[in-house]
């Protein structure tokens, strides 16, 4: 199947914040341990936003580190998308808040809330605009603050989640562009199982308990990713016209170690060709899979070339993910 993009990514970027919240921290918080945190999730530390630090805050911060490595980054920028599920308010828009404080001439500005899944949607929709012929140069940026949302008396969820952004140029070329294919899939009627209230206090018919607070159904949305997201990645492949056998890299939703050990033993596919990022980091929500794909350029692992699934699940329910060639 011919994929005819005409983008490329020409710049990464990422910020933490500076204050971490380990495992013996959370032992002050909730019935819990570090070894039974481990052992479930393999979450060791995550990063936490300070009191008046938002996800507005975070993605300027992490487009600072991307200016760091190119000056030129945001010049000429005509378009920028925020994933994010936790916005600092329902409007103004994170994007129109980073596109202001940068002063960025002539860009359209918009943020995308597919929670976990965001990302990869994130990535598909800038390259879409570009071979489209629409816009030339987006930065597409991931940024979750969802310690703003975690009930710290909840030791079923608090000790996943950690805050984080990334900053990602994605530029048109003359040449081959890097999405080779994309897939996505939602099912709506799951959607109490993932939630955080605002203006409504139920889903589905679900009266949501908790104000404003994130809950989740864990133990179901574990049994529905290990047996949905196998068959997901593989109708992607097949949509490439690739195998596993041709990916050098796996990045998928960096949600629980454990969860993605049961999936890559579903698809029969190595850990150590699995770049994963919340293991000091803990669940970032649309941020997990490009923070890992920052981790893994820090460390020389990505090579030009190399081909890589990038699979996002989450609220929604949503599913999906691209294949990119580096």
């Amino acid at each position: 199947m011919q994929y005819n993009s005409s983008s490329k990514i020409t710049g990464v970027g990422a910020y933490l914040p500076e204050k971490i919240l380990t495992n013996h921290d959370l032992e002050k918080l909730v019935d819990t341990n570090d070894e039974w945190i481990v052992r479930r999730t393999g979450v060791k530390e995550r990063r936490t936003a300070q009191k008046d630090e938002f996800s507005s805050d975070m993605a300027i911060k992490a487009v600072e580190n991307l200016l760091t490595r190119h000056s030129a980054a945001i010049d000429e920028v005509d378009m920028i998308i925020v994933t994010t599920f936790t916005p600092d308010h329902l409007t103004p828009s994170v994007a129109a808040l980073v596109q202001g404080y940068y002063g960025i001439q002539n860009a359209g500005t918009m943020d995308i809330n597919a929670a976990c899944t965001g990302f990869t949607y994130g990535l598909c929709v800038a390259d879409s605009l570009i071979t489209a012929g629409s816009f030339k140069k987006i930065l597409l940026i991931s940024s979750e603050a969802t310690s703003k949302i975690m009930d710290y008396t909840d030791r079923n969820t608090c000790i996943i989640f950690g805050d984080a952004a990334t900053a990602f140029v994605i530029e048109k070329t003359e040449g081959k562009g890097s999405i080779l294919a994309s897939s996505f899939n939602s099912d709506g009627k799951l959607a109490e199982n993932v939630t955080c209230s605002v203006l409504s206090d139920r889903v589905n018919g679900r009266i949501l308990t908790k104000n404003r607070l994130f809950q989740q159904e864990g133990k179901f949305l574990y049994e529905y990713v290990v047996k949905t997201i196998p068959d997901g990645v593989q109708n992607l492949l097949k949509k490439s016209e690739l195998t596993l056998e041709d990916i050098a890299w796996f990045v998928p939703h960096s949600a629980n170690l454990r969860m993605i050990e049961a999936l890559c033993k579903r698809l029969e596919f190595p850990m150590e060709k699995t770049l994963i990022s919340n293991e000091y980091y803990g669940n970032t929500s649309s941020a997990t899979i490009p923070l890992a794909i920052w981790m893994a350029l820090q460390a020389a692992k990505i090579k030009t070339g190399d081909k890589m699934v990038l699979y996002g699940f989450g609220g929604g329910l949503t599913h999906g993910g691209v294949v990119l060639e580096w």
